[in-house]
């Protein structure tokens, strides 16, 4: 058995949060293909957690008064990641439940979330989630304008970085431009399924482009809009009448709740079908030109031989890489031939441009898209 990440839960957990954290984190890491106990490795209350170096690990610190403080200055003193989890973020809360050592640290409030997100945070400090929480929000304006700006607010505190038009796009810029590359760096579509969404061609084209991109969808559903056999595949909250406010048009405080709660699941799952869809893409393009891919390991790189024996760790980038995808991947394989895959379908033409300039620059880390995997490959020089 070859473990791949190393979880720790410190602090003072009930064993009922103990038991519901473990079901989140396995459910989630089953889409992953990884298994706790197994591939993961998961230490509840341990003396000294005390994790090896070269594999990626991280600590979720549930807070409370004498909660037993373990080994933590020496995580910290070996930047081992470490949430700390509190029933409030007042700051009167923070003190009393938080070790000073942690109380510099960004807190999780786990009334905003529940396990849920305590689980995704795991996954996001080891790498198997992009720590960026994107969201699309599809409205028509002259139906749901006043839910898609409750549900910016909303999601936006909870740390959700969320994409509505009229926001997120600046004066003089190509706008349909900017909307597709924001949905092609999003997680999950959500969709404000009002009775004329499909009459509009703009909301019908995000919708379609969003399964185009393998992005999951959040259905909401309208009490009097007829679901289409469109969104069959789509996940789905469906409203009542009573949970639409007939004066402002804001949806119930219960309602936001259960969008944000199912979004973290959605959100793992979007993810893994994208990765999945680029890892096959990877290892029928690397096939074609006579290599194999022999295997993923630690921060989900996936190891690759090429025709003439060289190997080539390929990390897949769900989403728009950055300069930071370029730097984590190379920290992440010292020493080895390194490239960053990704889709560049809806990318702006300005960020590719600004891709191909930092894959030319940067050593020896490079981008591949993932319709030219094999060309590229196919031609792999070794950049010191």
């Amino acid at each position: 058995m070859t473990i791949l990440y190393e979880l720790a839960v410190l602090g003072s957990p009930s064993d009922a949060q103990v038991d519901e954290l473990h079901a989140a984190v396995a459910l989630s890491i089953e889409s992953f293909r990884l298994r706790l106990g197994h591939e993961v490795a998961w230490s509840v209350r341990p003396v000294n957690f005390t994790p090896d170096q070269h594999k990626a690990s991280v600590a979720v610190f549930f807070g409370g008064k004498n909660a037993p403080e373990t080994n933590l200055a020496e995580l910290m003193q070996r930047a081992v990641p470490v949430i700390p989890v509190v029933s409030s973020l007042s700051s009167s809360t923070v003190r009393d439940e938080i070790p000073e050592i942690l109380q510099s640290l960004n807190c999780l409030d786990l009334s905003q979330g529940g396990m849920r997100r305590v689980a995704t945070a795991l996954l996001e400090c080891i790498g198997l989630l992009p720590r960026q929480r994107r969201i699309f929000l599809s409205y028509r304006r002259d139906e749901a304008r006043h839910a898609a700006i409750q549900l910016f607010e909303a999601l936006s505190a909870r740390l959700f970085d969320v994409f509505l038009d009229t926001h997120k796009i600046g004066v003089a810029e190509d706008f349909q431009a900017m909307l597709w590359h924001h949905l092609a760096d999003s997680d999950v579509l959500v969709m404000l399924d009002t009775p004329t969404y499909f009459e509009s061609r703009w909301t019908s084209t995000e919708f379609g482009r969003a399964l185009a991109k393998g992005i999951a969808v959040l259905r909401i559903g309208w009490p009097d809009c007829k679901q289409s056999e469109r969104t069959r595949i789509a996940n789905e909250i469906e409203l009542s009448q009573v949970e639409i406010d007939a004066n402002t048009g804001n949806l119930a405080d219960e309602v936001v709740y259960r969008i944000c709660l199912e979004l973290e699941a959605v959100r793992v799952e979007s993810h893994v079908v994208r990765n999945v869809n680029l890892v096959s893409n990877l290892r029928n393009a690397i096939e074609q030109i006579n290599g194999r891919l022999i295997g993923v390991g630690a921060h989900n790189g996936v190891q690759i031989q090429l025709d003439d024996g060289r190997s080539v760790v390929v990390y897949p980038t769900v989403g728009v890489p950055t300069s930071t995808t370029l730097h984590d991947a190379s920290g992440n394989s010292p020493g080895h031939s390194v490239a960053v895959i990704y889709d560049h379908v809806g990318i702006h033409p300005r960020w590719l441009a600004h891709l191909d300039w930092l894959g030319s620059h940067i050593r020896p880390v490079r981008c591949v898209k993932a319709s030219e995997a094999a060309w590229q490959f196919a031609g792999w020089e070794d950049r010191p």
